[in-house]
């Protein structure tokens, strides 16, 4: 059967090469390819010079960076890695290159820290997210967002941390798997605040220095103020964000790393304020309720990510986000076009970099980029490294020292076209004094002359400068239409300062002609927390899309649709304002169907009381159908979260709820919707039945309940000596869960042995010395790989290739084509040995082309009959190989 297999996927190959345009040019056409064997198969645009500016020696295992505005490059190393358990392996490293020649001179090791996931290098300050253990019991307890402070600027950090958030990951899933799903990366944007992307392990109480309290079930963005304060999620619903890319006008993206169990894949979103994006329990079969992503990019684990915005960048890479992606080893650019209140995106690869984690340029434009490059799932002290890449004719020019800049210095600054300059030129004026910074900024967001990049970076300082007290001038701004968008945002930016800020602007703003300003209106009228909002928001069109999906399909996961963005937020905002009232007053009038779609979250006894008072008062069939709807879902609300739970890599994503529960009202809309259905017939009684199974309501009397997924109690520990021997077990498991699993279940090597030799192992790889050498030898594997690393090559084969085994893809000029890997190879001739174990040689005079493809001959899944208790036999076997 494995035989039969591999021919299978060489004649797939085969009829691929064949189908692909042979005479196109070897994929390194146009790239530089860096020779250097610590940084093999890295490839970048010929316009940029890429060199290596740290190894393993001083940053293995980099998990995240960040570059001061002067360039000085901060890496937390991460030894621990996303599923390791032992603490203490983790710091903060800095290198500093001192006369500015592109190699690293200097290095400290500024603090250490435990799994740093995030760092921000600002003056003298230094925010680092990372994961907290327990002293008493050595376990991870959570994880903190803190701020060290370097004021000798020793390159080593004065004291202890400031703690700025406590708590903000779940202390029982890190604890069991490690940070695999925690909270991940942090980033300033222009409005002063630090964004944090949040894994979809989630949070319970997390608690910010005012002593404000939050729970996040699952992941999003959440977003506090450097001192601390005014902690507030910013959207929800994605799955595991590493980081956040943000724009010069507050446009935040992310590349959403891909979901092991339900095909959502990677998406590049971009992140409105207050929006759902639905992840996992909408996906299915609530569709039309979430902001879609832009675009589905198939497999991959997007890292860290960043918005290029640097006057010496070439035009070509300027002005676009740049977002790292782990599992595809590269560095990608989105270019993004405006579509309403939102945009369109076109991807394309730009740097090819081993397990990219992270990114981040300084104010001179030179970007840093740091690579796991194959220091596995638990980290090593072995792998990994950071390189600098700059523009070809790219030259230095020193950043200027912005503590003994001027106020007139520092204005020029927050002018810059470097996005860099602007924040370092605003952090340092509203440090120094909220006077000279109001007069500063000011004069910048009322000066029509100055490009749009600036005045808005003036408005936002502004705001943060003057507080309550600049709230007139900024309405003066709401009469420009250039920067009436942020003059509206800024407004309602921080509700410790938006007392006293009218409504009416921001109703007014609900007609503008703009989709953004429409938005921004919008989102600000749930934020001002007045009623007298109400009735205008329930006014918002929405549109044809909004449609329910048929019964046994899937949704569009990230098809954009700019269209629904307005009703999306509208329904946010009123939910906020707790619109009940109005919004069944609204039932069957010409605002029915956003006050039913608000109404889907409104638990509350006076909302069930008005449905069922408008369904009796209506004959409309479509109505009633929409009430019924409506009611089916307030049937169940959500258990209260205590962060004891989460969906796994493998979540059932039935929805609208994780854990369903009964609540005041469950008997009542029960007792109504039997009595209904009862009155009816058989399409009448399938429909019931369908809306038992979407909703999860559990009524007996409708049937149905046989098609709802038991699945969401993933808060009870998988029992691993009830599955290790279920064969096939592999093929359904995360390759994170199945490295976990390794970790307990240790196996038998003479199993393992005839494992390795009844899969056709043999059959590719010598285990003997004097063996032929068919594949990479495996005689001893163990000396160089551990346990774990050798259960991702097996399950990742494309992940970390073998040198010299990589699979080359060779036509003739008689069109004859042959993929494989070299075996031989002389100036006259190239032997070849392909996926069946066949050996051809080419003579060099005959080839046409010549191309390494990004992929092993190993093919993926050849494991996933096994159970795990034979797999981990596989490993064992094969790490005793020395």
């Amino acid at each position: 059967m494995f035989k039969i297999q591999l021919i299978l996927l060489y004649a797939f190959f085969t009829f691929f090469s064949f189908w692909l345009n042979l005479e196109r040019p070897n994929v390194s056409d146009g790239l530089k390819v860096q020779s250097d064997d610590t940084l093999k198969g890295v490839t970048w645009p010929d316009e940029f010079t890429l060199t290596k500016f740290s190894g393993p020696d001083l940053t293995p295992s980099p998990a995240c960076l960040a570059v001061a505005a002067t360039g000085e490059v901060f890496v937390g190393v991460d030894k621990i890695g996303s599923l390791g358990k032992t603490p203490g392996n983790g710091s903060i490293i800095k290198l500093v290159d001192s006369n500015n020649d592109g190699k690293l001179d200097t290095h400290t090791e500024f603090v250490k820290v435990n799994n740093p996931r995030g760092i921000i290098a600002m003056g003298d300050q230094v925010f680092v997210l990372h994961a907290v253990f327990s002293e008493e019991t050595g376990k991870a307890s959570g994880m903190d967002l803190v701020v060290f402070e370097d004021k000798d600027h020793d390159g080593v950090a004065d004291g202890p941390s400031k703690p700025l958030i406590q708590n903000i990951s779940s202390p029982k899933f890190i604890s069991d798997r490690g940070v695999d799903h925690a909270t991940n990366g942090i980033r300033m944007g222009i409005d002063g605040w630090i964004y944090i992307a949040v894994g979809d392990f989630g949070f319970y109480n997390a608690v910010d220095q005012a002593g404000t309290k939050l729970t996040m079930h699952g992941g999003g963005i959440v977003r506090v103020r450097p001192n601390g304060t005014e902690m507030e999620i910013y959207t929800h619903g994605t799955r595991n964000i590493y980081d956040v890319a943000i724009d010069p006008y507050m446009n935040i993206f992310t590349r959403d790393n891909t979901n092991d169990g339900g095909g959502w894949n990677i998406r590049f979103s971009h992140q409105i304020q207050s929006g759902e994006y639905g992840y996992p329990l909408l996906f299915k079969n609530f569709t039309e309720e979430i902001i879609p992503a832009l675009v589905d990019l198939g497999g991959g684990s997007g890292t860290g990510s960043l918005f290029m915005d640097e006057p010496t960048w070439p035009a070509k890479y300027n002005h676009v986000p740049m977002m790292a992606d782990w599992g595809n080893s590269k560095l990608y650019i989105h270019r993004v076009t405006p579509d309403g209140a939102s945009f369109t995106q076109e991807e394309e690869e730009f740097i090819k970099l081993p397990q990219i984690t992270d990114l981040d340029v300084d104010g001179s434009g030179r970007l840093y980029l740091s690579a796991w490059d194959g220091a596995g799932y638990s980290g090593s002290p072995d792998k990994g490294y950071v390189v600098r890449v700059v523009p070809k004719n790219w030259k230095y020019s020193a950043f200027p020292d912005i503590k003994k800049a001027s106020v007139k210095e520092l204005a020029t600054l927050l002018q810059s076209t470097s996005s860099v300059a602007r924040l370092s030129a605003q952090q340092e004026l509203l440090k120094r004094s909220a006077k000279d910074a109001m007069k500063v900024s000011w004069a910048m967001a009322a000066d029509k002359k100055l490009p749009l990049y600036s005045r808005v970076a003036g408005i936002f300082t502004y705001a943060q400068a003057a507080g309550e007290s600049g709230t007139n001038n900024l309405l003066k701004l709401v009469s420009d239409s250039d920067v009436k968008e942020f003059a509206l945002r800024a407004l309602a930016d921080r509700k410790t300062a938006s007392k006293n800020v009218p409504v009416e602007p921001f109703i007014q703003a609900l007609a503008d002609q703009s989709p953004r300003i429409q938005a921004t209106a919008i989102i600000g009228l749930g934020r001002l927390d007045r009623p007298e909002a109400i009735s205008y928001l329930l006014k918002t069109k929405v549109p044809a899309s909004f449609v329910a999906l048929p019964k046994n399909m899937e949704g569009p996961h990230a098809t954009p649709n700019s269209a629904i963005i307005p009703a999306h937020l509208a329904v946010q905002a009123l939910v906020k304002l707790n619109a009940v009232d109005a919004c069944v007053a609204a039932i069957g009038t010409e605002n029915s169907t956003i006050a039913l779609w608000a109404l889907r979250y409104m638990h509350d006894p006076k909302a069930v009381d008005g449905l069922i008072a408008a369904y009796g008062k209506t004959n409309d069939e479509v109505l009633k159908k929409q009430i019924i709807t409506t009611l089916a879902r307030l049937d169940k609300t959500e258990a209260p979260y205590e962060g004891l739970t989460w969906w796994s890599t493998r979540p059932d994503g039935h929805g609208p709820y994780y854990k369903a529960v009964d609540w005041e009202l469950t008997p009542k809309i029960n007792q109504f919707l039997i009595a209904e259905k009862n009155k009816g017939e058989g399409s009448v009684k399938e429909y019931y039945a369908d809306l038992n199974a979407k909703f999860q309501m559990g009524i007996d009397e409708f049937g149905g309940s046989e098609n709802l997924l038991a699945g969401n109690e993933n808060e009870v520990a998988i029992d691993l000596e009830s599955i290790k021997n279920k064969s096939g077990q592999i093929g359904k498991t995360s390759i994170e869960d199945v490295l976990l699993a390794i970790q307990d279940i240790k196996g038998d090597p003479t199993k393992g042995n005839a494992i390795f030799m009844k899969q056709g192992c043999v059959a590719c790889h010598s285990i003997n010395k004097g063996d032929p050498l068919k594949g990479p030898f495996m005689g001893q594997i163990g000396s160089i790989m551990n346990r774990e690393q050798i259960a991702e090559s097996i399950l990742k084969p494309n992940a970390s290739i073998s040198q010299g085994f990589a699979t080359v893809l060779i036509v003739t000029k008689s069109k004859d084509s042959y993929m494989g890997f070299v075996t031989a190879e002389n100036a006259n001739e190239v032997v070849l040995r392909d996926i069946t174990g066949h050996v051809s040689t080419i003579k060099t005079s005959d080839i046409a082309s010549r191309e390494e493809m990004e992929m092993s001959m190993m093919p993926s899944g050849l494991a996933n009959s096994l159970s795990i208790e034979e797999f981990a036999s596989l490993v064992t076997y094969l790490s005793e190989q020395k």
